[in-house]
């Protein structure tokens, strides 16, 4: 698959809309919150994402002070946005996934007393990369199965709000063995479910992000003195200027949570907020990823339409 340009990306976001990234969360201490304006609350959603769970003391330990953590602050429920296991399917064997996903449900059952929804992620799938399959829909059922879900995308209603829950990950047979996009038959159902959306506010959710700055610095794109690096469709949506113009169009979208990158931004667009989230893993529990400590967030979504988000950095050793 082809990528996406990372001068076309800018040039298109600058066609719209000015493109807001808070210089406080690149820079905010790992011992302190994010927070942005106080909203009346409503809604309080927890949103965890890249847990990576593997079978060593560290991340057991931690996951579980991170479920702890999220107990304390009672939310409604839990979007876990996917990659829950570590599944590097090129090393790992299918007994050593599923150990992976036992392990990831025994704690999640055990230290956690909240409702939790789920997103497919890249990790979650065995074999998709870099190893493929015509099948694609087949290789997404053992993740499916371990999340208890019927379809790979959905939406559920809470309060004035409506959930739409993506499924980002397209398989291909060149590496890493996926893209970012939604198939024709995922965006002909966004399309309906956002038209039938009436006197409801919209929450989109993804694993890859739909727009995000922290792509740009993920992997060291602009580490470089050289500026024309391309921005991969694996660490962004390919499908974002029609998906932005879809949620322009209707009005009713006012956020997207997303990870996948392991860092954390904030990007207004055309009216829409985007959060990436980072990782509950940090760097896949070496500590942080690039300036970014283990983290999840703390989503409060008010009966106005409006959102804040409070990220927790927990103390994960």
């Amino acid at each position: 698959m082809s990528n996406v340009s990372r001068h076309s990306f800018l040039k298109s976001l600058t066609g719209f809309a000015a493109l807001s990234l808070l210089p406080k969360n690149l820079i905010s201490s790992p011992n302190d919150s994010i927070k942005n304006q106080s909203i009346g609350e409503l809604i309080k959603v927890v949103h965890l994402t890249d847990v990576h769970i593997e079978n060593n003391p560290i991340a057991e330990k931690a996951f579980a002070t991170c479920l702890n953590s999220i107990n304390e602050s009672k939310p409604d429920f839990i979007i876990n946005g996917g990659d829950s296991i570590m599944n590097a399917a090129f090393t790992f064997s299918k007994d050593k996934v599923n150990s992976q996903w036992k392990l990831f449900k025994d704690i999640l059952n055990k230290e956690n007393n909240v409702s939790v929804k789920h997103c497919i992620g890249n990790h979650d799938l065995y074999g998709s990369w870099p190893l493929t399959s015509k099948d694609e829909l087949g290789r997404k059922h053992k993740a499916m199965d371990e999340y208890g879900m019927t379809k790979p995308y959905y939406s559920f209603v809470h309060g004035k709000w409506k959930f739409i829950v993506l499924d980002s990950i397209q398989l291909t047979s060149s590496i890493p063995g996926y893209y970012a996009k939604l198939n024709e038959e995922q965006m002909e159902w966004l399309e309906r479910e956002l038209t039938d959306t009436k006197d409801l506010f919209v929450c989109i959710v993804s694993h890859v992000p739909i727009l995000s700055v922290c792509s740009l610095f993920d992997g060291g794109i602009l580490g470089s003195e050289k500026m024309d690096k391309t921005l991969s469709n694996s660490k962004l949506h390919s499908d974002s200027a029609e998906l932005t113009r879809m949620f322009y169009k209707h009005g009713n979208v006012k956020v997207c949570l997303s990870g996948h990158i392991h860092l954390i931004d904030h990007v207004n667009y055309l009216g829409v907020d985007y959060y990436c989230n980072g990782a509950v893993s940090g760097s896949w529990w070496k500590g942080n990823h690039h300036e970014f400590p283990p983290a999840y967030s703390v989503m409060s979504f008010g009966d106005d339409g409006k959102v804040s988000r409070e990220v927790k950095y927990y103390n994960w050793k």
